[in-house]
Order: C-alpha cells, then structure tokens, then sequence
C-alpha cells in the first residue's frame, strides 16, 4: 500500500507509464512542443457541428494512440479515469460511450490529468486493478462557451484572459520492472486556498504561488 508522510503518497510498486499519447489543435501544433505531439489535426472542429463533440473525439484520437501504441487493445484497461472542463465531464463521457471500459469520471480543472492519474496509481496500488488508463481533454472554443462568452458572441477578451489548450492527452499505468518504462513514485496531493483573486478569467494569478509553493 502507499506509504502517507504529510501530504504525500510513496507508491511501494513499480508503477509505469506503459504507453501515453497526446494529441492537438493547429495552433499547439505550430507552437515549441508541436513535434512533440502524437496527432495535430488543423481542423479543430474534427468535423463535427458542436465544440463538445469535437473535444470528444480528440480524447477519443488520445485514448485510441495510446492503446496502438502500448500494443494493447480496449478488454486490456480495467478502468478509464478521466475528465475534462466541460459539466458534467461530457466529453470524457461521450468520448467513453463507445469503449466498453468502466469510466472513473474526473473534475479537477486544470489539476484533472494529474487528479486522474493519482487515481489510476492508487487502483493499481491497492491491488484492485492491473491497467488502468488516465486520460483528459479541453478545448478552446468550448472552454470559451462554458466559461465567459461564445465565440460567435464576438466579445472582447480581457487582458487577464488565458488561453485553453485544444487537445488531449491518454496515460496507461501499469506495474512493472521495465526500467525502460518511466515510473511513478509518489503523488503530492495540495490543500484549498483562497488567494482573494476576485478576477475570474485572470485564472493565472490563482493558480501560479500554488505552483511554486512546493514543501521541501
């Protein structure tokens, strides 16, 4: 079982990333990690006609990568833990509608893929799983309609304003004693605070003393 000491958890098994995958849009593409990328599709719409169901595919493209990669097929996942920014994570679930894989639906914000890997690192540490996939996505345009205005909206951005990735990413975690394979060893799980930020696109303020306010 994993050993607590504070806020964080040591994994006793060898926990690795079999396989991983990471998919996204034109504009990622063409950025520093754009050849880093499995998959850039320069249509973000995937051709679809809703930003959520192109969301969904892209995670469904992440989840679909990882699995040829890893030489693995769907039957071989025991569970899927993943998530996405959208209500009621409905990409995640559409995306999952056409895997017969039980779905561990995640929320963490932008936390979700390390949310969603802690959780697949404990199953497997627990003994209640073999493999387990953690996967999430988000997307610009419907980050865009669920958080301030629709695009067709024409609204202007704030300064403040981020930018949401349009993308996905898939990890599969299994143990194993590969040395090749990366290993996870422990997860650091933080606490809520409320820095005062009262700016609601300024999402960058709020999250970056939490990213370096790391414990010894």
């Amino acid at each position: 079982m994993a050993i607590r000491k504070g806020k964080t958890f040591t994994f006793e098994k060898e926990i690795r990333v079999l396989s991983s995958a990471g998919v996204a849009g034109r504009l990622e593409g063409e950025g520093p990690l754009g050849k880093c990328f499995d998959k850039v599709f320069n249509d973000t719409t995937m051709g679809e006609k809703a930003w959520e169901k192109a969301e969904s595919d892209l995670l469904t493209a992440a989840m679909q990568t990882a699995l040829k990669k890893g030489n693995l097929k769907e039957a071989d996942i025991d569970a899927v833990f993943a998530g996405d920014l959208l209500n009621q994570c409905i990409s995640s679930s559409f995306s999952l509608r056409g895997m017969d894989v039980p779905f561990c639906g995640m929320f963490g914000a932008c936390s979700t893929m390390a949310l969603s890997s802690i959780a697949a690192c404990l199953s497997i540490e627990s003994g209640a799983m073999n493999i387990s996939m953690a996967a999430t996505s988000s997307h610009f345009c419907s980050a865009e309609k669920q958080f301030r205005f629709p695009l067709e909206y024409g609204g202007q951005r704030t300064p403040t304003a981020q930018r949401t990735v349009t993308g996905a990413g898939a990890l599969i975690l299994s143990e194993s004693e590969s040395e090749v394979l990366p290993r996870i060893k422990a997860a650091h799980l933080g606490t809520v605070v409320d820095l005062g930020i009262i700016d609601s696109t300024n999402m960058g303020a709020a999250m970056a003393p939490v990213d370096v306010k790391i414990e010894p």
